[in-house]
């Protein structure tokens, strides 16, 4: 039977986590996460959904399940990696609570540290930043906002390998469906290695006809390979076997196939108007990838343009993450600046007195209503026409509020480069957003156990 937590808390694991400096962080985040053990009721409600709580083997408990999605994320390991460490280090042992020979594999991790949900870790993150109001850590009177980038797990997507992946994925389901008893009454050819050769061409040439020429040719068989798949689902749905299993597994494969044929029109249309008909496509039209379907492309003034999702962050005076937006699309910075400021007005109860916040937010209308939420002063580091005194009430309080904003830019930094916030490797969108929010939940717990350690020097 699963549990929330061990009722019998082992003697040495407070042990394992004083003799390094890591083992010191560990200690201090393992005190805060004992002290807030309300999260453990939400983590355990998304754990079991994973396998019956009320039989067979225990399994790990809500409390090691978060701890090792924390342990993952703080030192930004795989899977494998984490597996190893759990088993091999003793600080990482104490830290994830695991009994006498407990030694959680790389699939049960996976499975019991993916399963927390999106909304769950938001609300570890709010109970993070309960803690650190009532430690007088953060009271969110000071408030610095920014946006950044992160990245799918996906290659650069051009249209070529994008065909290619279409491709691919339908071909395999296609055989996948053969192996169904009886076998269904579909034909198909498969063209991988003709792609693969045509999709070669097209990146080596240097010759923009010939690559041209490439291009018709795989949109050539691009429509060979959709033909298959229409004629597949239209025999996998009306497929008739005596084994209802056989029967499920065709309606799968039938629903799939129509999920990636949806993808692979889109590219198809995209690649004949972007290459064929010298046509410039519009962003919120094209297809950036076939398994990440839910990249959006970033593109944020001269910079590299980022395939991913936009992040909107706040952080206080403390350095910890206040809040963490998340938005499908490109919206402007400037458009998100008074959702981001009613949010902290929801998490601390009132405004914050002061807002420092990147020139990309700056707006009249920003801070007409920023000045009615009662907010005193409000620093854009770019005034885009605006009066400083308007924003703030001198220019010494404008010029310490502009150095505070640069501040957030280490923080960002940190989270890309130390918590794996620079790509997400978890798939989906829910994976994305599961990713993203366990990271940021890691980067304040060690920033609050940092902050204790020196509170206690």
């Amino acid at each position: 039977m699963r549990q929330k937590m061990d009722p019998q808390s082992n003697c040495f694991h407070g042990l394992g986590m004083q003799r390094t400096e890591i083992g010191r962080e560990l200690q201090a985040m393992s005190q805060i996460l004992d002290k807030n053990t309300g999260i453990l009721d939400l983590v355990y409600k998304d754990l079991i959904g994973v396998k019956d709580a009320g039989t067979g083997r225990t399994g790990m408990t809500a409390e090691q399940a978060v701890r090792a999605a924390i342990l993952k994320q703080y030192r930004n390991l795989t899977y494998e990696e984490l597996a190893f460490h759990l088993a091999d280090s003793i600080a990482f042992r104490a830290f994830a609570k695991l009994s006498s020979g407990q030694y959680p594999s790389t699939s049960t991790l996976q499975e019991n540290v993916k399963a927390i949900s999106e909304g769950v870790w938001e609300e570890i993150v709010r109970a993070f930043i309960r803690y650190a109001a009532e430690e007088g850590i953060e009271k969110g009177r000071v408030v610095r906002v920014d946006s950044t980038a992160t990245e799918t797990n996906i290659h650069y997507p051009q249209d070529s390998r994008l065909l290619q992946d279409a491709i691919v994925v339908i071909s395999r389901l296609l055989a996948a469906g053969k192996e169904l008893t009886p076998v269904p009454g579909y034909q198909y050819s498969n063209h991988e290695r003709v792609v693969k050769k045509q999709v070669a061409r097209i990146r080596d040439t240097k010759k923009e006809e010939v690559r041209t020429k490439c291009y018709k040719a795989l949109l050539g068989t691009a429509t060979q390979v959709k033909g298959y798949a229409l004629k597949a689902i239209e025999v996998l749905n009306a497929y008739d076997s005596a084994d209802v299993i056989e029967g499920m597994r065709a309606r799968i494969l039938a629903e799939e196939l129509e999920r990636v044929l949806e993808l692979f029109d889109r590219v198809i249309d995209q690649t004949g108007r972007r290459v064929i008909d010298d046509e410039k496509v519009p962003a919120q039209e094209k297809v950036f990838s076939i398994f990440e379907c839910h990249t959006d492309i970033i593109a944020k003034g001269n910079r590299e343009t980022v395939y991913g999702h936009k992040l909107f962050l706040a952080t206080g005076q403390s350095g910890l993450i206040l809040d963490c937006v998340i938005e499908r699309g490109n919206p402007a910075d400037s458009s998100m600046f008074l959702p981001l400021m009613d949010r902290q007005k929801d998490i601390f109860k009132r405004p914050p007195r002061q807002v420092a916040a990147d020139g990309g937010f700056a707006s009249s209308d920003n801070l007409d209503k920023a000045k009615e939420l009662g907010i005193k002063d409000v620093c854009f580091s770019k005034s885009k026409g605006l009066d400083i005194l308007d924003m703030v009430k001198s220019k010494w309080v404008y010029k310490q509020l502009r150095n505070f904003r640069a501040g957030i830019e280490a923080g960002i930094s940190t989270l890309k480069r130390s918590f794996g916030l620079s790509r997400c490797t978890w798939t989906g969108w829910g994976g994305f957003l599961r990713y993203v929010g366990s990271s940021v939940a890691s980067f304040n717990l060690l920033m609050l156990a940092r902050l204790l350690i020196l509170n206690h020097e």
